[in-house]
Order: structure tokens, then sequence, then C-alpha cells
């Protein structure tokens, strides 16, 4: 049997000739993708120099740069770096996904397009075409007085119109738009018997909805539940991480994925396995060890074209094969050919603990993946097949993926408009570069700082903690070994006067390095914003004594963590809700919730704080409507729902209808007859013996009817004799 070695040397070209055979047949294209790649690796040499020294504080282990003098017996890592990293990843995560769902809120713009913002029921519609005497109103197309040719009549409530009064109906004008009917959007066949109108409604009493707040949020729920069905929140997760520990987090997508639902039909025989295939947006976390953007641009909107570099076995490679608009035969090509990996020098830095493994370079594919601008000529000499009107130098946006020098798939980029699938956000900006700024390089110095005084403490302890003697061999008779234990006895020689062993003893210096220790500790606070009390510190200070003190160091804590989140909010979920948005209008295979040119926007993290400030507001405000005088004017139904949305419930399933809540508060209202004691008690809705909905008023307890709480009833005062209600008998008085 061959060898994977024999196996490989009959696949790959062995000689010059047929190297420099394979280097010629390398495409423009290719050379020119190859080319961008090499300049985006010199120019991020020096970050992968920050990314490794981060990762090595990270990891408790010394970079290559560090060198110990001989001396030097202590080689401590004190990993408060590691801590650090792990309690902003924590206040994040904590903040991000509080409520337990992914940090996302679509709402509707303030003034949108192509849908109402209010639309409500008007009983009056029904007479539209109407006049006083239930005429038909002249000039309205559909009327029987209605004349083609003639300019239609206005006075279309009740009022009569006569050619010439200046009320001509404009060109294009409907009966939708003359008599104010609503713009629903996708709403319109569920709300289509209704007739509703726009504007808000006039009164309290006649109902209204929210047609762009509808819409807006059946889109919030459909995206939720796709990212959730993407794990999206772990791919999240990954990223802001990534982002603590480097400074930067990437996040890919959405992009289209073919995913299979497993569903079973009932044939009569039993259930037969039926899977269906269907289109749905992925989003993925990209490691920003593999992502290289446009080395001239600052930001994901000035980048010209990011590669993303890939490392796959070989199943991972023919998965590819299955993929929409790979090249099969050109996979297959590569496979035979062998693996080629090209490992850098990063890799080998990160991996030490892998240096056991086999060679990586023999058995892993490298794949670029490239989104960006090419010349049309070179896209149409790799078989693209573009428009005639674009000419050959005019540059084209493309996917292009490679393996060995060879494309396997190139497709013009599918999104309209047209958007690169990648999301970078920062921890913290670096305002002249693409990548941020991590926690570990904010503490850099502080962390090789408290390493050397804690190793300096450990070194001192060793001296100082151990028994050192001065020995006078002149003074002892040979042949005794130095060997200290207990009981020991060494013999000295006659005549010789004085003392011959003495015990040294060094100063112990640990303390003053243990000071410079926390003082540094303390800076490391300072550089990353994140104070030793907020993830678990144990000591006792002043200010945290107190609940009260505790809180406003707690809130003071919280300004850095604030900073991030807007951060991750502007460049992360704001550009992915969009994203989203645009996939679902130009992928989505089902019924959208949403049509028309309806503006959104993503509000992100930032709607999560906002949502508890709403809820307590919220919350005031029902306390505030109990007023009798103030009631009337506000629509509960509507601040309720609110109150809903706002602690994350979903109104529609927790609140009835207003038929509903009608059947129900007759309910309520016949159990509060029922326990009640007197057999004449109002039914609710009918009007009392005077009027009021409760009949007559109880009477305030006064000073001869003391009520106990219970009954309006009182005791009242005790009879006197010559009252009537006195019933002692009264002693006739003697002669």
């Amino acid at each position: 049997m061959a060898t994977y070695d024999q196996i490989k040397d009959r696949l790959e070209p062995t000689s010059g000739m047929e190297t420099e055979k394979e280097e010629e047949k390398i495409s423009a294209l290719v050379s020119q993708i190859n080319s961008r790649f090499s300049q985006c690796e010199t120019t991020r040499e020096d970050d992968e120099d920050r990314w490794l020294q981060a990762f090595h504080n990270y990891r408790g282990r010394y970079f290559k740069n560090v060198a110990f003098r001989d001396h030097e017996k202590s080689r401590v890592f004190v990993k408060v770096t590691k801590t650090k990293v792990l309690a902003a990843y924590g206040q994040l995560i904590d903040v991000l996904f509080g409520a337990n769902k992914f940090p996302l809120t679509i709402q509707e713009t303030r003034v949108p397009e192509g849908i109402d913002e209010y639309a409500h029921l008007n009983p009056l519609k029904e007479q539209m075409g109407m006049n006083e005497n239930e005429q038909p109103i002249p000039g309205i197309e559909g009327n029987m007085d209605y004349v083609p040719g003639e300019a239609p009549m206005s006075g279309l409530n009740g009022g009569l119109g006569f050619p010439g009064d200046g009320n001509d109906l404009a060109p294009g004008t409907t009966f939708d738009t003359l008599n104010g009917n609503a713009k629903l959007g996708s709403l319109e066949k569920e709300y289509e018997e209704a007739n509703l109108s726009s504007g808000p409604a006039p009164s309290p009493e006649m109902p209204q909805i929210k047609p762009a707040q509808i819409a807006a949020r059946r889109l919030e729920k459909l995206i939720l539940d796709q990212i959730e069905e993407s794990n999206g929140s772990i791919e999240l997760r990954n990223a802001i991480f990534e982002s603590c520990l480097l400074g930067t987090g990437i996040i890919k997508g959405p992009f289209t994925y073919n995913k299979t639902l497993h569903k079973y039909t009932e044939t009569g025989n039993g259930r037969e396995y039926t899977p269906e295939t269907v289109k749905v947006p992925k989003m993925e976390f990209v490691s920003v060890w593999d992502f290289y953007p446009d080395p001239n641009a600052r930001t994901m909107e000035e980048a010209e074209f990011v590669i993303q570099r890939h490392r796959l076995n070989r199943n991972q490679v023919l998965d590819l094969a299955n993929r929409p608009f790979f090249n099969k035969e050109a996979i297959l090509e590569c496979i035979r050919m062998g693996a080629k990996y090209n490992k850098k020098s990063w890799e080998t830095d990160i991996d030490l603990e892998k240096s056991q493994y086999p060679d990586i370079e023999s058995n892993r594919f490298e794949v670029l993946e490239y989104w960006g601008t090419i010349d049309a000529m070179s896209a149409r000499e790799e078989g693209l097949e573009l428009d005639e009107s674009i000419d050959d130098l005019e540059e084209v946006q493309v996917n292009v993926w490679m393996i060995r020098d060879k494309v396997i798939r190139i497709v013009e980029n599918p999104f309209k408009p047209f958007r690169t699938p990648y999301q970078a956000f920062v921890y913290e900006k670096n305002p002249y570069t693409f990548f941020g700024i991590g926690v570990p390089e904010n503490m850099d110095d502080a962390q090789q700082i408290m390493n050397g005084h804690a190793r300096m403490a450990i070194d001192n302890l060793a001296l100082a903690g151990n028994l050192i003697f001065d020995v006078d061999e002149s003074a002892l008779a040979s042949n005794q070994t130095m060997e200290v234990f207990p009981g020991k006895i060494f013999k000295r020689q006659a005549g010789v006067p004085g003392q011959s062993i003495y015990g040294l003893k060094f100063p112990n210096t640990a303390p003053e390095n243990m000071q410079m220790f926390d003082k540094f500790r303390q800076l490391a606070d300072e550089s990353t914003g994140l104070p030793s009390y907020s993830h678990g510190q144990t000591g006792v200070q002043s200010m945290t004594r107190t609940a009260s003190g505790m809180s406003m160091l707690m809130g003071a804590a919280s300004l850095n963590i604030k900073t991030v989140i807007k951060n991750i909010d502007d460049q992360l979920i704001k550009p992915l809700g969009q994203a989203m948005f645009q996939w679902n209008m130009q992928f989505y295979e089902g019924d959208l919730p949403i049509h028309g040119d309806l503006e959104i926007k993503a509000t992100g993290s930032s709607s999560l704080m906002k949502k508890e400030v709403r809820s307590q507001r919220l919350t005031m405000f029902l306390q505030t409507v109990q007023n009798p005088a103030i009631a009337p004017f506000v629509r509960m139904s509507e601040v309720i729902k609110e109150l809903a949305h706002s602690l994350d419930l979903d109104p529609a399933e927790i609140l009835n209808t207003k038929d509903e809540a009608e059947i129900y508060a007759k309910i309520i209202g016949q159990q509060n007859v029922n326990k009640g004691t007197s057999p004449q008690a109002p039914i609710p809705g009918e009007l009392g013996a005077m009027g009021g909905d409760g009949g007559v008023p109880p009477e305030t307890p006064g000073a001869n009817n003391p009520g106990n709480g219970e009954s309006p009833i009182g005791p009242g005062n005790t009879p006197m004799p010559g009252e009537m209600e006195f019933t002692g008998q009264v002693e006739e008085p003697t002669q």
C-alpha cells in the first residue's frame, strides 16, 4: 500500500519545469488578489505583535522578547490581565444579553414613509358618497349622476359643488386619497374590512392602530427569530470576547444559507421523511487573525476590499463543492493536488501547546475569500458573465474564493445595495487605524511591572526566609560536613578562640515590593476603567461600607463599559440590523410582515437601557391617571400595550381585545354582585335610582354615625331617660 507521502509525490509537481508551468497558469485576477493579500499582511505586522503580546498576557506567559538574568530564579506571572478581560467581557454580556435575547430593536421612524403612523376607525366613513338626503353626490365616479368627461364636483360630506368653484380634484386623485383612506402597507389584507382612515382618532372612544409601529415590531420579531436559529447570540459573544482581548471583533453576515427543515408527512402507511430546503440568513464569528481589510481604510465604510483567510481540512473543502456557484471540478482538482498551507509566524506563537501534533502544512488547505472590486476584464477572463454595457476598465463588485491559486468561485456581489457582509467593531477606538485597542494593551506596562515586583519579592523571600551561615573553617575540625539539621554537632579545634559559625539574616524587602505591586494594580484599574471592586475585590474601602456608596462607585465604573457598548451599538448592532432588513427584503421567500417604502432604524443595545427607563415612566404614568379627572383623557389600552412591550412581553398574547375586555368586565361585575349583601344590588352598566352607576351613594359617617370601617351604620349614642328609645325603668321620687 502506498503511503501518504508517496501519493503526495505523485499528485504534486516535483520538477522545476512543472512548477514554472503552474505559475504561468496563474490568471491576472489571482495575481491581483495575491498582491493585495501580501500588502495587507505587511501592513498589519505591528498589529499582530500587539495581539500576540495581549494574548500572552491573558494566558500568563512571557512573550519571546522577555529575557531573564541568570540569577533570577522566579518566573512567576500574575494573571491580573485575565481577570480584567473576563470582567470586561462579563459586564458587556450582562448589559447586552440582560433580556435573554439578541440586543436588536427595530422601531419606526418619526415620520414613516409609505405607511401611516396612525389609522382609526371612522363610523361616519360609511356615509361617504352620500349627501344629507341619502342621495348620491354628483361628480363622483360610480354614482348615477356622474357624467364621463365632466369635471368631478366637490362637496363629499353632504355639500354640493359646481364647475368652476375652485374645488376641482387634482389629476390622479382616487377615492381612497379623497376620503383619507389609511396607508397600511402589508396590513392591507388584515384590515381590509375595517375601512380605516388616516390619522389619530378624534376622540378616545374611537379605536385606532399604529400601522408603522405594528410593521416594525413584526419585522423585529422575524429578524430576532432568524438570528436565534443561526446561533447569532453565540457568535456575537465570541466576537465580544475577542474585542475585549485583542481590541477588535468581527461578525460576518447575514449571508444566504440553505437550511434543511426536517419534516415528516403522513402517507397512510406511516410517516415519511420529507425534508425541505429553505433560504435563511446566517451570521458567524470571524477571528481578527483571519481578517485582512483594506490597509488604507480606517473603517468598514472606507474599505475597498476585505479578505478572509480560511484554514480548512479535506472534508471542509469537499463541502464547498455542494454550495451554490462553486466550481466542483476546480475543487476536486485542488484536492488531487494535495494540501497546501502557509503557516504564519503568529500561528507558531499561539499554537505552542500543539507543537507535538503533525505538521499543519501537510493536512490543511489555505482558502482565501475576497470581497471587493476588480476590473471587468479580469472578471470576464474568469468566466463571469457581466452586462455588455459594462466597459472592461470599469470596476465591479465580486466575491472570489481561491485555493492553490485557482479560482473556485466567482460571482457578482449579490447584495443590493452593494455591501460587504462584514461588521467590525472595536473595544476602544484607535482614531488612525482600522483595528482597536483591547484591555490587555491598556494595562501592558502595569502588568509587566507587577510581574517584576512579584518576582523580586519571591527571590528576596527565598534569601530572607532561609538559613545562611558564615563558617570559619580554620576553627573547625577537619573532615566535617556542612549539612545543618536539628541536633547537629560541629567539632572545634583546640586552642582556637571565638565563634566559628555565624548565622546571617538578609533584609526582607518583600513588603516594599508588594506595595509597588498594589500601586500598579491600582494603576491597572485606572488604565482599563475596570476597578477591582467591580469584579469581586474583597477589601473594604471607605465608600464600600454602605449600599449608597457602593452604588455610586458602580455607577462611575460603568461609564467605561457604556462607551464600549456605544461602539458596539454604532459599529455592529445598527449595521447588522440594516443588513438583516435588506436581506429579508431581497431574499426572504415567505410573506414579509412589511412592504412598501418604510424606513426602519435599529436602536441596538442602547434600547435596552431605554426600555428600563420607559417601563418606570409608564408605571408612574399609570399611577397618575388614577385621578378621575385625568382618566377620561387617556387611552388606557395603549398605555398597557406599551408597558407590556417595554417589559419584553408580547401584547397580543397577554392582553384582551376590546370585546374580550367587555366580556370579562361583565363577568367581574356579576361576581361582585353575587358577593354583595343587598338583594337589590345594581347591575353593572345600568343606572341607579339617582342616575349614577351605583345607586344612592352611602352616607358619610358623621357624629351620630361613627363607622368602624366595615359598615356606614354605627352604634349611635346611648338614649337618655325620657326619650322614646329608652327602655329602662325610672324610679318615682319619694314624698
